[in-house]
């Protein structure tokens, strides 16, 4: 089994927990849109965040992924941009590796009503390579990606 690392380092362990979620089956685009989203948001107010995501009611704001999307309302009004999605399987594996954070900073002993996301990072894993026969000896790849989800969260 191999031992995973983090892209964040130097945290204090007695004021921070983190947490990751390794190969997920979501589109690392998705995941990359909703970890800018949630960074920087109270622990609490992200998971209500991504609730909603989940029951279509506040859509996620499309920073770098955005060409041809329409608006939504109520993104703008927020961040001031007016593009967004419903990003519904990656705010369910992003909600799980949020709940995990939260157990592991109870199992430290941190303040739960306390704690900020201070990193939320999603990168590309590898890709499960699939092919469909195709007619006259041919073949259609379809490509999966898998990715990796990163969070820390500190208590302020």
């Amino acid at each position: 089994m191999p031992t995973w690392g983090y892209s964040i380092t130097g945290l204090d362990p007695d004021r921070t927990a983190i947490a990751s979620g390794r190969d997920l089956r979501i589109s690392p685009k998705d995941a990359r849109e909703v970890c800018k989203a949630i960074k920087g948001m109270m622990l609490d107010d992200a998971i209500r965040f991504l609730e909603d995501v989940i029951a279509l009611k506040q859509p996620v704001p499309l920073f770098r992924y955005r060409k041809k999307v329409p608006h939504r309302r109520g993104v703008s009004d927020r961040w001031g941009i007016p593009t967004g999605r419903y990003p519904v399987k990656a705010a369910r594996e992003i909600l799980k590796v949020l709940q995990n954070a939260r157990a592991n900073a109870e199992a430290k002993g941190l303040d739960v009503e306390r704690l900020r996301i201070i990193h939320a990072a999603a990168q590309q894993g590898t890709k499960i390579r699939k092919y469909i026969p195709r007619a006259f000896g041919r073949a259609t790849p379809y490509f999966h990606p898998l990715t990796h989800i990163e969070i820390a969260v500190e208590e302020i």
